[in-house]
């Protein structure tokens, strides 16, 4: 599922979108933003069904070289481990996911050329060769195969990633991780003779996590100007245009979270925001970003705009 520290770095990319293009309408922003995180949720089940493509094109590719004029001992005798994987067949019976893929219109029909590339360097890697060729076939010895290739041809594939970006502006290398981590977390959960498949769902509370995304999208652009006179108030040594603008994104972001919702205790909102913006600021940004937080968070408590229902969620 989406956590919350991803719906926020959506919507910190949303209001980046938004300030740039000098746009007043809220409600193509948040439209624009639910369709990114939208998106993102479809990158998962593209990476989710990723290896059973593999294997069924493998399977395809045996069967034509049984069919050859002259098919050699190996066509008419291939090794069928990465066909025949228990995780792969786990995926297919799956009835929740592939009724999820027919409805959302995943499909790799597409990227035909890409995947035959994708399977060609997958024989040729040493641990295909070593799991093909173990003696003992086990539910965990495929479990571990699907993971190693997630995480030896995939997280790092150019070509997966060039795929992606031409296919939608929604999807960036951050997306791609994250994508990638949410399949690998489905794989690491899959139980053997599971019949009841599931698969993640988009939002753990599809109500309260779409009315956060909403209430923290719509409110830092509402309340923009009086908080960039906040921070420049704390910031009085420094022009606020030249401090950098994802820094001061997260410091509106912050501000907001701390007076509009009542059930994040601050630290948890101070914590988030300092991590995110290890992701998209100077190293220096930490420290500065924290300092000028804790300033602010100070005198929201002095002036009573901070309402915390629960027992800690002040501290």
């Amino acid at each position: 599922m989406l956590n919350r520290r991803i719906l926020r770095v959506k919507v910190m990319q949303a209001l980046y979108a938004f300030f740039q293009s000098s746009s007043t309408e809220l409600s193509k922003g948040e439209n624009e933003l639910f369709l990114s995180i939208d998106r993102l949720y479809d990158l998962y089940l593209f990476f989710l069904q990723l290896p059973v493509e593999l294997a069924e094109l493998a399977e395809f590719q045996q069967m034509e070289a049984k069919n050859k004029a002259l098919p050699t001992h190996e066509d008419l005798n291939p090794n069928r481990s990465f066909v025949d994987n228990l995780v792969v067949m786990n995926l297919k019976s799956n009835e929740v996911f592939q009724t999820t893929l027919k409805n959302r219109k995943i499909s790799w029909a597409a990227d035909r050329n890409e995947l035959k590339r994708l399977l060609k360097d997958l024989r040729s890697a040493s641990f295909f060769l070593n799991y093909i060729n173990e003696e003992e076939k086990t539910f965990e010895n495929d479990r571990k195969f699907i993971l190693e290739f997630y995480k030896k041809m995939v997280i790092d594939s150019e070509m997966l990633y060039q795929i992606f970006n031409e296919r939608s502006i929604y999807w960036d290398y951050d997306d791609v991780d994250f994508a990638i981590s949410m399949a690998t977390k489905h794989i690491k959960k899959i139980k053997e003779n599971d019949t009841n498949g599931t698969i993640m769902v988009m939002y753990k509370d599809e109500l309260d996590d779409k009315d956060f995304v909403k209430t923290l999208f719509r409110k830092t652009i509402i309340d923009n100007n009086q908080n960039t006179l906040l921070i420049e108030d704390k910031t009085k040594n420094w022009d606020v245009d030249r401090i950098a603008v994802m820094d001061v994104l997260c410091m509106k972001m912050a501000m907001t979270e701390l007076i509009q919702f009542s059930s994040i205790p601050i630290k948890v909102s101070l914590n988030e925001y300092i991590e995110i913006s290890k992701l998209f600021s100077s190293p220096k940004s930490k420290v500065f970003i924290n300092g000028i937080l804790d300033k602010l968070v100070a005198d929201f408590k002095a002036a009573d705009k901070i309402k915390k229902m629960g027992r800690g969620l002040m501290e």
